[in-house]
């Protein structure tokens, strides 16, 4: 059964930072186009990052740019989100999905429909 689970999220103040975990069972992630989205109460889910499976690049959020970073671990079967300098609307609900990758990846990583598998999401609450 192909099942990915999140980790990492907490309580941080502004300024601060988290390292978010999602990993992998059941099937090996290195091949798959991973992204993490994350979601608040009355908004839809959005994208936040991106890594295309079997090497490929790396995509982010303009509201994120530059203060997170995706990264993987295949040999762990792991992707991970960095975030630093978080504000508190970065405050949501965080998802990570993957799917096969495709040569569309880098116009619709965003498309929540193109994702075959969900974690369960962690949270993350930044507040002072």
């Amino acid at each position: 059964q192909l099942q990915l689970v999140e980790s990492g999220g907490s309580l941080v103040q502004p300024g601060g930072s988290l390292r978010l975990s999602c990993a992998a069972s059941g099937f090996t992630l290195g091949g798959y186009t991973v992204a993490w989205f994350r979601q608040v109460p009355g908004k839809e889910r959005e994208g936040v990052s991106c890594t295309i499976g079997n090497g490929g690049a790396e995509y982010y959020s303009d509201s994120v740019k530059g203060r997170f970073r995706i990264s993987r671990d295949d040999a762990g079967n792991a992707v991970f989100l960095q975030m630093n300098m978080l504000q508190p609307g970065d405050a949501a609900i965080f998802y990570c999905a993957a799917k096969l990758p495709s040569i569309w990846d880098p116009w619709n990583w965003r498309d929540l429909n193109a994702y075959n598998d969900w974690g369960q999401g962690t949270q993350v609450t930044v507040s002072s």
